[in-house]
């Protein structure tokens, strides 16, 4: 009998534990990260310098990752200091690319004060494993082939990339048209590809602006968009800096193309004003025992952490829906759309919800 406490012991650990994969990864990431069964592990195979502050990242996930779809995002999970941490990432590779050999590439530019992306270009080296979660995102290319044309800032480009070298390589025949903006000619990203691209694929019309070249720096403007043949038929991409992504699409509105033929992919959460007075109340998280009082300068992802909570999440930007919870009772105000959630029991994005009076959360 007493040769079995042991396995009496490891059945105890097994099941009383939701998830398994958490007693065994430890185990196995000693032998070989890539067994890890938490989150699918990807390992870093070739590292490329594109600029001087941003690198691309080439990975091998492992076999059971289920894919993506062109200008779709993706979540990684990284330790750093012994904490994990998630950021998400576009995708800069192409579908076709995953499906032939197997690897995918995230193109990411260091971030002053980025804690994930100046780590990732100090410390992550080819050898390294990372984890990737699901692809998301409906920055997708259009099923049937039509005029469009690409709006594109900085790291913006990234999603661009991999929308491009798969519409290029199912031969699009439409006229596509890509407006980059970045500060000087040594700023590009994905130079290489683009100018690739642009020799072999007619349907493509590339410009690059540099702003900060000459006296006066050159922003998107009206001259861009007229030179674009067509422009009112187009269907409109636009990812990049905020400043960049508003003036796009107020031009792109004054020559009244319809909202549903703009698609938009952002760095961070554009928000709504929200009602400052009547925001804030108590929060009580119902299954942690923890009540904590809100301001309504918070959301409820940012609430929950501080108060020592480690709830879910993702992008924390309101896209990727992995930080979404009950609320049990309480109304709660989306800081993206500035709308009232109802009184009663719904699901909600702990990232994207800030408290407008008592809120009960089911965490």
């Amino acid at each position: 009998m007493e040769n079995n406490r042991p396995l009496r012991w490891l059945g105890k650990q097994l099941f009383n534990r939701e998830d398994p994969a958490a007693f065994f990864d430890p185990l196995l990431a000693s032998v070989d990260p890539m067994l890890v069964r938490q989150y699918v592990p990807a390992k870093v195979t070739a590292i490329v310098d594109e600029t001087a502050d941003t690198k691309t990242f080439v990975l091998k996930p492992a076999a059971r990752w289920t894919g993506f779809e062109a200008g779709q995002h993706v979540n990684i999970c990284i330790e750093i200091d012994g904490v994990r941490l998630n950021r998400t990432f576009s995708l800069s590779s192409s579908p076709k690319q995953w499906l032939q050999h197997g690897t995918v590439t995230l193109t990411i530019k260091r971030l002053p004060g980025g804690k994930v992306t100046n780590w990732m270009h100090d410390h992550l080296e080819v050898g390294s494993t990372l984890g990737l979660a699901d692809a998301f995102g409906d920055f997708l290319a259009p099923e049937q082939p039509e005029p469009l044309l690409f709006i594109a800032g900085g790291s913006g480009v990234t999603p661009v990339l991999s929308l491009l070298e798969t519409l290029a390589a199912d031969e699009y025949r439409a006229p596509v048209t890509l407006l980059y903006f970045v500060r000087t000619q040594a700023d590009v990203i994905g130079a290489e590809k683009l100018h690739a691209l642009r020799q072999r694929w007619p349907a493509l019309t590339l410009h690059v602006v540099a702003t900060d070249v000459g006296e006066t720096p050159e922003y998107l403007n009206d001259g861009h968009l007229d030179a674009v043949p067509g422009i009112g038929a187009r269907r409109c991409y636009l990812c990049g800096p905020k400043g960049l992504m508003d003036l796009a699409n107020d031009l792109l509105h004054q020559r009244s193309i319809h909202e549903d033929r703009i698609h938009c992919t952002f760095f961070s959460a554009s928000q709504a004003a929200l009602p400052s007075d009547d925001l804030g109340g108590e929060v009580q998280f119902e299954r942690s025992g923890v009540k904590v009082e809100s301001e309504g300068d918070a959301n409820l992802l940012d609430i929950a952490e501080a108060a020592q909570l480690s709830p879910q999440y993702g992008c924390r930007m309101g896209i990727c829906h992995q930080c979404s919870c009950k609320k049990t009772s309480g109304t709660v105000i989306n800081r993206l759309t500035g709308k009232a959630s109802g009184p009663g029991e719904e699901s909600i994005q702990l990232c994207v919800s800030v408290p407008q009076g008592p809120v009960n959360i089911d965490l």
